[in-house]
């Protein structure tokens, strides 16, 4: 029979080892471990070094040590291990534990030391310091090493558990501050899971959208391509085909949002199989793709109008070029002069076209360069108007300009592009004639040039993507008007690579008027 400091060691060990293996939280377990092995050995002071992913021991728990003493302790303990030996010789171990009790305190006698070990991997080491010196049994080093194992084993859990709560919270965060919405799904299709973003998407608060079915919250009010009840009705996603991406399924479409208004999304499913292959959950990622389609649409646009601009200039060069190299006919000389301006005024439409597609083109891939020198922007101006009072009789042109306007530094040929541009909208948006006016004012540092028309005007809501590549005002009068769209984003560009900006007043049916400012030398 066992003598009762036998039992009541064996039932602590028992209790303790319990309490360990039922604890998952890494500082709580160590410190549960500390504390029985120093009781267990009847020291004063002990400390557990974890190993770390650099292999590097780096202690993380204590009991009777002073945290300013730590750093001191950590570099013996490089030391003792500097072998590259999880199991140095006695002498040697013996000779740096007795450095390390002496350097907590001198009084310590004894220094006991245990590896933590678990499948033949080290996960850490145990040292107890006490103020007395015993000889151990060869039981005492039995219940010990017992001990020891159990506590590895609560340590190897509970840093397993650690690293895995980590990777939950990470991954977590993720899905809710993804720019992508993302549902989760169970396999009746009752939500589980909804994050910010699908909160914006659809306008429904996650508290009220958990515990909802996803034909509740994802309903269509026009759905393009794929359907899940259709896919799931079918057997997705255990029949998936000879497609090998099928298993994921695509859905896209207009959704309709809980208040009212709707979005254009493309939704994609992934289904979550467990071992036995049944389905667990479904992964829903929801993107916002309205931005895709109107610049899809910007481009449909952009083609045809391209098309279009370069396909009129070219028919007419080609017919009268034909007209006029024609074998059976004795052109008048006035007819044959009419027919090369014809020509060359549709050549050069050809011309101001493919510079700004390059221009265009190239400021997506650079930045803008200027040739910088002195320019009269009331001169610039004057240019302008006069080139453009032979091309239309139904305008009447005006300068407005304060005596003695100053001078910027500028890039002239560019500035000339800004102006021709927006006196050649006028013209095309008034098409009833009226005054066209060019002015300036100066003020606080910066010059001021507006060009207004008396025109139809600019609906409030298009202002502001006016001067987008390829965008033009959909109305029955741009529908007839040629042009790219190019013109005032150009424009736009020009201007702020001079350090200033360009800007749009107007109301339907009162005309428009350009403005842009340029900071004074």
């Amino acid at each position: 029979m066992l003598p009762d400091y036998r039992v009541r060691q064996r039932d602590f060990l028992l209790e303790i080892s319990r309490a360990m293996t039922a604890q998952l939280d890494l500082s709580e377990v160590l410190r549960l471990v500390l504390n029985a092995s120093v009781v267990m050995l009847a020291g004063q002071v002990g400390l557990i070094a974890l190993r770390e992913p650099d292999e590097q021991y780096r202690i993380r728990a204590t009991l009777g040590i002073d945290s300013d003493r730590l750093p001191k302790l950590n570099h013996q303990l490089d030391e003792l291990l500097a072998a590259g030996s999880d199991h140095p010789d006695s002498e040697f171990l013996n000779i740096k534990l007795s450095q390390m009790a002496v350097s907590i305190d001198r009084r310590l006698r004894q220094s006991l030391f245990l590896p933590l070990v678990i499948a033949g991997e080290p996960v850490g080491l145990l040292i107890v310091f006490r103020a007395f010196w015993l000889e151990a049994t060869e039981n005492d080093l039995q219940i010990l090493q017992s001990f020891a194992d159990q506590a590895a084993i609560a340590v190897h859990n509970a840093q397993l558990y650690t690293r895995i709560d980590y990777e939950r919270r990470r991954l977590a965060a993720i899905l809710e501050y993804s720019a992508d919405g993302v549902m989760t799904l169970d396999p009746n299709l009752v939500i589980q899971g909804f994050n910010r973003a699908l909160e914006r998407m659809t306008a429904w608060p996650s508290q009220d959208a958990i515990g909802r079915t996803h034909d509740e919250i994802i309903t269509w009010k026009r759905l393009e391509k794929g359907d899940l009840r259709s896919a799931l009705a079918h057997g997705w996603p255990f029949e998936v085909g000879e497609d090998a991406a099928a298993d994921i399924l695509y859905v896209e479409g207009d959704l309709l949002r809980r208040d009212g208004l709707t979005l254009s999304v493309g939704i994609t499913y992934a289904p979550l199989l467990g071992a036995d292959g049944r389905l667990l959950n479904i992964i829903a990622n929801v993107r916002d793709i309205t931005n895709f389609r109107q610049a899809q649409e910007m481009q449909n646009v952009f083609i045809s109008t391209v098309s279009h601009e370069l396909k009129t200039p070219v028919a007419l060069i080609k017919g009268y070029a034909g007209t006029l190299r024609r074998d059976d006919a004795s052109w008048d000389p006035q007819v044959i002069r009419d027919g090369l301006q014809v020509i060359e005024e549709e050549a050069d439409r050809l011309t101001e076209l493919i510079e700004n597609l390059l221009a265009a083109s190239k400021l997506r891939a650079e930045r803008m360069e200027l040739e910088l020198e002195d320019v009269q922007l009331d001169q610039l101006a004057a240019e302008v108007l006069e080139r453009f009072r032979t091309q239309s009789e139904k305008h009447q042109f005006a300068l407005s300009f304060p005596p003695e306007f100053p001078v910027v530094r500028g890039d002239r040929a560019r500035l000339r592009q800004v102006l021709d541009n927006l006196v050649s909208n006028a013209i095309k948006y008034s098409p009833d004639g009226g005054l066209i006016e060019i002015g300036g004012t100066t003020d606080e540092g910066v010059v001021s040039v507006y060009v207004r028309d008396q025109g139809v005007g600019i609906p409030e809501h298009e202002q502001e993507r006016i001067f987008e590549r390829f965008y033009r005002v959909n109305d029955s009068l741009s529908r007839r008007t040629k042009g790219t769209g190019l013109g005032l984003y150009l424009a736009k560009t020009i201007i702020e690579a001079h350090g200033g900006r360009i800007r749009v007043r107007s109301k339907p049916g009162q005309g428009a008027m350009f403005y842009f400012t340029l900071p004074l030398p």
